[in-house]
Formats: structure tokens, C-alpha cells, sequence
């Protein structure tokens, strides 16, 4: 396994000498002192899938920090490694907001990004965006409003794996066939008269059936950070993941990133698990008839290939009641999603997520 170089250069203005932050409403990097702008040179380069097989193979795979200035530090409170670009600081971590004291440090290697999708939704707008995802919850404390309109908001790239598989599934099972009896039943009518009616039942004969079933499945996404529900993150999808970018660290600039928490072997076994309905329901379709039973499936993967993504949320976390809450914007489509405290004497919502 190799390490490479360090990615990218450090980023100061060339009109005051302060240091560039990538701006997402031009979509390139900004001084905010000056307000010169810098175009990010694109990439040559393209999005690429990557071995599996040779990354456990210890082969073909680069480490690298993300860029040759960033900085790391872990929060003593959730344990998340956050990664930033100085003249930024570590301050209140994004996850849980507890203070990181600890010295920064050289940020360590990582499976290099292969991409990285850059914010579009502003601060303020996302910040606009929570405060009235707060204030319409009927069931939110009053008091909310207020708070939220105080607490700061950071933006940070989530590391996400993607998987591309090919599968062959063998199975066994049993294939249901309906067909219906007369059957003679008796009820007591209106008048207290005993009837004999007769009625069609519905049966099911079934019969033994195996069989193989192909998939191929693309871009199966498995988050790498475990600072946020993966229910949660789940439901912040989709991603147009068309908007991708080749990596650049110019996109960190002004931002801070996680580095994963699931390496990529652990990923590819959460990704088997997404797999499984969809080879499932191409086995009950090949088993046709009307029902279908299923007793075992034997899956074999091959031509896995991976990318590190980096993806974009803004993230409030803030406590209430001694209680700690958070709450997300997916910083591509600016839907919102999280926890909120529930006010004494308010039922809960039917869905956490709302």
C-alpha cells in the first residue's frame, strides 16, 4: 500500500494575503475579507471506480491526508476525527458540540477521496432553512426558536463509500400456485333458518423450485461516519452523485471533514446487506406462480470496485434541557432533518425524521 503525496497547496488571496474559503453560491473559492474570487482549475481528471480486490491486497491504494496543510484533532466527547484547513480552527465539534481542546496534529492518512461534491447550499441558507424547519414543529418547545436563531451551524464533508458489484445467486425454493374448492358451509339467516350455501376457497399448491439469479449492482452508498444515525443519513439521500467532482482540497476550504469510521471492509459488508432484498426479489420473480417461498440463497460477489466519497451536510448540534440534539441539511438539496425536543405536554410526532 503506498502513500502518497501530500494533495494540494495551501490557499492565500492573492489580492490581501488571507486564505481562500470555498464560496458555494459561486461555486469556487472566495476571500472573505476582500471578496476576490479564484476559479478552481477542473480536473483533467476523471471519477473512477477502484479495485476492491487489490485494496486487500494491499496493492494499487493510496493513503493520503487530504491535503498538505490540513489539521486534525478528536472530540472528547463523541470521539469523531475532524479534519480542517487552517486559519480554521477545531472549536466546538459539528457532532455533538463539545469543546476540542486538544492540540491539532498533522492530519493522518486516509484511503485517498476519489471525489467530492461541493457545497451549493449556502450557510445562510441553510441556517434560514433550520430555523423554519424548527418553527414550524408544533410540538417544539417555544422557547426553541430563539435558541437555534444562536447556535452556530458548520458545514462539514461526510465520508461515504460506494460499491459496484456483480452477484450470482443460487437458491431453492418453492413456487405457490393458487386454485380454488367449493366448499359447503351452513349460517343461520335473518329469520333464524339454518342455510346451506357453498363458497370458493382459495388454496395454494406448491412445488419445489431452484435457481440462479444475476445482479449487477452500481454505486451502492454506505456512509463511513458513525457521528450520525444511519437512518438519518439514509433518509437525507438522494445524492446526484452526477455532480460529482474530482477530489480537490480547494472544496475543504473554509469547511471541516470527517475522516471514516468504516473502513472500507466493514462497508462493503453493510453494502452486502442492501443488496440482499433487491437478489431477493429477483429470486421470488424467477420463481414466479402466485407465491413464493424462499428456504436458502448462496450469493457470490465479484468485479467489486469502490470510491471514497466526500459529501456535504451542515450540521447543528445543540443542547436543550441538558439534553443533546442535532440537526442536519443535506447541503446539496437543503432538505432538513433531525432531532428536536418535545414540549411538556406535546405528543411526539408519528415520524422522528420529519
Amino acid at each position: 500500500m503506498s502513500i502518497a503525496k501530500p494533495l494540494i497547496k495551501q490557499f492565500p488571496c492573492p489580492g490581501c494575503g488571507s486564505t481562500l474559503e470555498f464560496d458555494p453560491q459561486v461555486g469556487q473559492l472566495k476571500c472573505p475579507y476582500c471578496g476576490r474570487e479564484e476559479i478552481i482549475p477542473q480536473s483533467a481528471e476523471q471519477v473512477e471506480e477502484h479495485s476492491y480486490e487489490a485494496y486487500l491486497n494491499n496493492s494499487h491504494t493510496q493513503l493520503a491526508a487530504l491535503s498538505n496543510t490540513a489539521l486534525e484533532a478528536e472530540c472528547p466527547g463523541c470521539k469523531a476525527q475532524i479534519t480542517f484547513e487552517p486559519p480554521n480552527v477545531a472549536g466546538q465539534c459539528p457532532f455533538c458540540n463539545t469543546s476540542i481542546v486538544a492540540q491539532s496534529r498533522s492530519a493522518s492518512p486516509v484511503v485517498a477521496p476519489e471525489a467530492v461534491l461541493p457545497f451549493t447550499v449556502s450557510q445562510k441558507a441553510a441556517r434560514s432553512g433550520i430555523q423554519k424547519w424548527l418553527s414550524s414543529r408544533w410540538f417544539a418547545p417555544n422557547g426553541l426558536k430563539k435558541l437555534a436563531q444562536q447556535e452556530g451551524i458548520q458545514g462539514v464533508y461526510l465520508p461515504f463509500w460506494t460499491y459496484d458489484c456483480n452477484t450470482v445467486s443460487h437458491y431453492t425454493g418453492e413456487r405457490g400456485t393458487h386454485y380454488y374448492v367449493t366448499e359447503t358451509y351452513t349460517e343461520t339467516n335473518s329469520e333464524g333458518k339454518t342455510e346451506t350455501k357453498t363458497r370458493q376457497v382459495q388454496r395454494t399448491r406448491w412445488r419445489s423450485h431452484s435457481g440462479r439469479v444475476d445482479h449487477f449492482f452500481d454505486d451502492i452508498l454506505i456512509p463511513g461516519s458513525q457521528s450520525v444515525n444511519t437512518q438519518r443519513l439514509e433518509a437525507l439521500e438522494p445524492w446526484d452523485l452526477s455532480k460529482l467532482m474530482p477530489y480537490d482540497a480547494s472544496y475543504l476550504s473554509g469547511f471541516k471533514a470527517q475522516r471514516y469510521q468504516v473502513n472500507l471492509k466493514q462497508g462493503f459488508e453493510l453494502a452486502k446487506g442492501k443488496m440482499e432484498e433487491p437478489i431477493r426479489f429477483e429470486i421470488r420473480r424467477d420463481i414466479g406462480g402466485d407465491e413464493q417461498r424462499i428456504h436458502s440463497v448462496s450469493t457470490s460477489y465479484s468485479a467489486i470496485t469502490f470510491k471514497h466519497l466526500l459529501l456535504p451536510v451542515w450540521i447543528s448540534a445543540y443542547r436543550f434541557n441538558n439534553k443533546q440534539y442535532q440537526v442536519m441539511v443535506n447541503a446539496q438539496t437543503g432538505e432538513v432533518l433531525g432531532d428536536r425536543p418535545i414540549a411538556s405536554g406535546k405528543s411526539p410526532p408519528p415520524c422522528w425524521l420529519c
